[in-house]
């Protein structure tokens, strides 16, 4: 991309389509365009260069629970879940997947590591977005990995690291 068309800071980059719902109240929770932000970052961070569309819907606690029992067979809310998009065999579409972020869990977070609120949501929302690229942490060596280019990523949004 040449300089006069590359997409500048807080500006959306071109090609993403990104959908947020909010099935909370709104208070303290993020406005879409935060999300864009750190989608984008995360996107940019990963090198991935071509369109992408994705959807983030903002969950309550009993939401969040059930969609880690269903899916996941854990009965209890967490932070963030990544549902990677499974496209058929033969079908090129953008899309990547869907988050859930559990707004009363990363706020609960947040406090209780003595993080601000802000900073932790585009953490989960940055380690959502790599998970729906591929990244992972099952294992320490994609741990390691995973975790550096999150920090990376977040230093460049003001963004302290997560993990020290």
């Amino acid at each position: 991309m040449s300089p006069a068309r590359k997409a500048a800071p807080g500006k959306p980059a071109p090609g993403l389509q990104l959908s947020v719902g909010y099935a909370v109240a709104r208070t303290g929770v993020p406005s879409s365009a935060s999300f864009r932000q750190w989608a984008e970052a995360a996107l940019r961070g990963a090198r991935r260069r071509r369109a992408t569309e994705l959807s983030i819907r903002i969950v309550d606690t009993d939401e969040g629970r059930a969609l880690n029992r269903d899916y996941r067979g854990k009965d209890y809310a967490t932070n963030v879940l990544s549902f990677p998009a499974e496209l058929p065999p033969g079908i090129n579409l953008p899309l990547i997947g869907d988050l859930a972020i559990c707004a009363p869990v990363v706020a609960r977070e947040a406090a209780e590591q003595g993080k601000r609120p802000r900073d932790h949501w585009a953490h989960m929302t940055v380690h959502g977005v790599l998970h729906l690229l591929g990244y992972d942490h099952i294992d320490n060596a994609e741990a390691e990995a995973m975790e550096a280019l999150e920090t990376r990523i977040l230093a460049g949004l003001g963004v302290t690291d997560p993990y020290a």
